[in-house]
């Protein structure tokens, strides 16, 4: 098999054309005709297969080292297709820590159709084991959790479900598979919301769901063509565009991480930082076991004695105040005001959101440039 980074560039190939073409056509055809009553042929209805959309799901399944993979409308069209595998009166086991629009999908959704849920800490295994039932039916955790960036090794919990004789599902949008391949550490389903890391331009909504064996790739397949909430073959080109340089941006991105962490520790008034890759940082040695990265994404909280947190997030200029991670652009949000802001001040801080604190998503841009911008809304935010 080629490297990694060969697999980023080179899509499978689909041998659906004579041109020499060396990227694969957009295939906007809705049908596909059969040659004769009777014929086997592979695309019948580009919602049950696309060639365009097939070679981006066969892409991520070798980058991620799976059997199949499927890709969706948006990163929560392939949390729900990840899920509604699922039967009323089943039990999954989830992390404390999730996406927001998870957590929506979980208690507004699925559990009023008959799924039952408990939330634990999933770095605690003996929780997790406490929490599993006889009904369970799967873990499903964030390796790295949003916005504190707390770790939760794959291989523990992956061990865990499988001595249970559960699924072991994992969310990898923060790391992507240039970072961490959950499904070489046990994994049984990998989940990524695509518009963050693997298309990495704010300009494409997507959602990946990878199977590790043949029979969850069919009951996932079932859920995607059933259901029909498919990537449009124009958008799988822009994913696969996106692909192509996964690991350039990363590697710039944790590189930029890096240097702004640096400045902020010398500066008076930042009370603590959220980073697992910094080998100073809580989660270092437990992320280092699985992942060769920690992602460009990372938090820290303002002294509030010091610091306005609000107008601190208002004067800066490079990072936009907006929701997302993973693109080339810098951006920046409030969680308490923004990400989580339908939680009361209470809920807000039993999950760890204090008022100060700020969720970086950093991109590509020339760190002294980013690092200055910092330093000027620090200046500004001072009280």
């Amino acid at each position: 098999m080629a490297g990694f980074n060969t697999r980023l560039v080179h899509q499978p190939r689909q041998n659906d054309n004579q041109t020499g073409a060396v990227a694969v056509p957009v295939y906007k055809a809705t049908t596909f005709a059969y040659p004769k009553i009777g014929a086997q042929v592979k695309y019948d209805y580009s919602r049950s297969g696309n060639p365009t959309r097939n070679a981006v799901e066969e892409q991520l399944a070798s980058l991620e080292g799976g059997d199949r993979a499927f890709v969706f409308a948006s990163g929560m069209a392939a949390i729900h297709a990840a899920l509604a595998i699922f039967a009323a009166g089943d039990h999954i086991v989830i992390g404390d820590q999730i996406y927001g629009g998870t957590f929506r999908i979980v208690y507004q959704y699925f559990k009023d159709r008959g799924l039952e849920f408990t939330a634990v800490d999933t770095r605690d295994l003996a929780a997790v084991e406490k929490a599993i039932q006889p009904n369970t039916k799967a873990i499903y955790f964030e390796p790295v959790t949003n916005p504190l960036l707390q770790v939760t090794p794959v291989s523990g919990i992956a061990q865990l479900a499988h001595e249970h004789g559960i699924l072991a599902i994992t969310d990898n949008t923060f790391l992507s598979p240039y970072l961490l391949r959950p499904l070489e550490y046990g994994a049984d389903l990998v989940v990524h919301s695509a518009t963050k890391y693997l298309a990495g331009h704010s300009d494409v909504s997507a959602g990946a769901v990878i199977a590790k064996e043949e029979e969850l790739a069919d009951r996932v397949y079932f859920v995607q063509n059933a259901i029909g909430g498919i990537l449009s073959p124009e958008d799988s080109n822009e994913l696969a565009r996106g692909i192509k340089t996964l690991s350039l941006r990363l590697d710039r991105q944790m590189e930029n991480v890096q240097a702004i962490i640096g400045f902020l520790k010398k500066q008076a008034g930042i009370a603590k930082i959220y980073y697992p890759g910094d080998p100073d940082l809580s989660g270092y040695d437990d992320l280092r076991k699985e992942a060769k990265g920690a992602g460009g994404v990372f938090s820290c909280e303002l002294d509030k004695e010091i610091y306005d947190p609000v107008v601190f997030v208002n004067s800066l200029n490079l990072f936009s105040l907006a929701v997302s991670l993973g693109a080339v652009e810098s951006l920046v949000e409030l969680p308490s005001k923004m990400s989580h802001a339908e939680l009361s001040e209470e809920e807000q801080l039993a999950a760890g959101i204090k008022p100060g604190l700020i969720r970086f998503a950093v991109g590509i841009e020339d760190a002294a440039d980013l690092i200055d911008d910092i330093d000027q809304a620090l200046a500004e935010a001072k009280r």
